[in-house]
This record gives C-alpha cells, structure tokens and sequence, in this order.
C-alpha cells in the first residue's frame, strides 16, 4: 500500500488487470479496530473516490473501508486512455474481484458489504447476481442507482435500438460532449456545493458519453429489468424526487436527484433480488451521501440501521 492524496489515514494499492498498462486502485481506511468487517465502495460515471466523510463513518462503526477506483476511473486513469469508457460492463467484474480477494483473503475479512453510488450501483448489482453463489459478499447498498435511460419513453426505446446498433460499430463516437454543469455545481465548493474533488477526474460538466458506453449501459438495464437473484440484503436508497434536464443551476437541484430518475429506482429495484429495501430519503441530491448535511446524517443512518439489521 501507498499513501493516498486523501493523507495519512489512506492507503493506496494498484490492481493490475488483464491487458496493456490497464489497472485499477484500491483505496483503503483502516479501522481501530475492525470488529464488523469491510466496506467496499463503487463509484458512479465521471466519478472517483474522494468522500472521506463516508469512509471515516464507517471506519468509526468498526468497518475497514475500501472504495475502488475503477479501470480509467480518477486513480487509474492513464494517458492516452478514454476516460470511463468500456464496452461491456462486465469489464469492471475483474477489479471488483480482485478487490475483494484483497478485502477477504490478504486482510482477513469473513464480513464484506458492497456499495454502488449511480453507475456503480448498477454494476454491483449485475456482479452480485453473477457471484450469487459464491458466498463473496453479505449486503449489498446502493446510493441512487442508474437503473434506467433518465430519458423519455421513445428514447428508453427506438433510441435505445439506434445506440446499440452505432455503439456496436461506431464505440468510440460521442454522443454527448457532456452531463451538463447543474449536478456538477451543486456538490463543488467552488459553485454551490460544499466538497473539494480534482476536477481532472472529476469535470464539473462530466466526461463525453461514447456510443460504445452507452449500448454497455443499455444492456446491463436489459438484463437488471428482465430480473436479478441476487441473494442478499439489498438497501437502494434514493432521493424524494428528481429534477431532470435543466440546463441552469437553481436552488431546487440542491434537494433533488438532477441526475436519473427515481421513479425508475422505485420501479426496477424490486427487480434485482428478493430482499429489497427501498427508501426514499427526502431533500437529497444524486449522491446522498454528498447532500446537505441534515440529508446525509439520514442516509448513512439508513446504512446503519441496515447492516444492524443483517
């Protein structure tokens, strides 16, 4: 392990991955002691690992914590890599597991939760079903999930039939140039957010969508909505409501997920096991854990409540 830009309580350690300079990293923070196990942390689209925040929540209930940065992700992106970019998320099952034979088999935990914000709930939630039977991880936890397009009905559909056909011939064509500023400026300090994060791996506008990302994340919606079995404890925890495709910050996306839906979370959470719950925690943003503080408090004490639970 290495030391960590988040300083001294943070460790580093990279996962080198099949094929080229393609890696990924770990990030870790101890607990003293860890008496209830490990927490891993899976972050979304044009994200990366930065809330110490959360780690240090977690660390103080007697979790050691781990987040990963996936390959091309914050940490691991390298030059001359697409940012974020695979074309079958499936790609990210390797980090996963190679984070949790870290989590398991070098530091000892018997205990493993996981947890996806966004994009990365998705992902976890596709690699739970796929390691259902291998006794790997205990509950799992997802902050906002992107379980559907956040578009309206002819583009979740004929739309969705024109992205798979160019993502599978044309993956690298953008798509997009970007998200939008709104989410961005709502979370930096310096906009109207409270929270620091290197926007090189982190732009305030988000990285350029690619056809061949977008036809990976229609699939993988594909699957989830066809159902999952996924067989452990799951918590989705999502904001009160959304507030979609505004081009300008105001004040509401303050208290509103301005990134998806949540009514498709609503609608499709059932869907990936049979041990749901879902939660609607009011007044929080996309990532809840980086929403006002009274709105975080809630949701992480929804996690607690949870893993006391299980």
């Amino acid at each position: 392990m290495n030391a960590d830009v988040l300083g001294t309580d943070y460790e580093t350690r990279a996962l080198p991955l099949g094929g080229g300079d393609v890696t990924a990293t770990l990030v870790r923070r101890r607990a003293r002691p860890a008496t209830r196990g490990a927490v891993l942390y899976v972050h979304g689209f044009a994200d990366y690992f930065f809330q110490r925040h959360v780690a240090e929540h977690f660390a103080a209930r007697g979790f050691d914590f781990y987040a990963i940065d996936l390959r091309a992700y914050g940490r691991s992106l390298r030059p001359g890599q697409v940012a974020n970019f695979v074309t079958d998320l499936t790609e990210h099952f390797e980090e996963i597991d190679a984070a949790a034979r870290v989590i398991r088999e070098e530091d000892g935990h018997r205990h493993l939760v996981v947890m996806g914000h966004s994009t990365g709930g998705l992902i976890t939630s596709l690699w739970a079903h796929e390691r259902r039977s291998d006794d790997v991880l205990d509950a799992l936890v997802l902050n906002s999930p992107w379980l559907d397009l956040a578009e309206p009905w002819l583009l979740r559909t004929v739309g969705t039939a024109v992205i798979r056909g160019v993502g599978r011939f044309a993956p690298r064509l953008v798509l997009k140039p970007g998200l939008g500023p709104v989410y961005g400026e709502s979370i930096h300090r310096d906009h109207h957010g409270e929270w620091d994060f290197d926007t090189a791996w982190k732009p305030i506008e988000a990285f350029p969508v690619h056809a061949g990302w977008l036809r990976a994340i229609r699939r993988a919606h594909a699957e989830l909505h066809r159902g999952l079995d996924v067989r452990v404890p799951v918590l989705l925890l999502r904001s009160g409501r959304s507030l979609l495709h505004a081009k300008r910050w105001t004040p509401e996306a303050m208290t509103a997920d301005t990134v998806l839906d949540v009514e498709h979370m609503r609608q499709w959470g059932p869907k990936i096991g049979g041990q749901v719950r879902i939660v609607p925690v009011e007044g929080g943003m996309h990532d809840l854990f980086l929403s006002a503080e009274p709105v975080r408090r809630r949701a992480l004490a929804e996690v607690d409540e949870f893993l006391d639970d299980i």
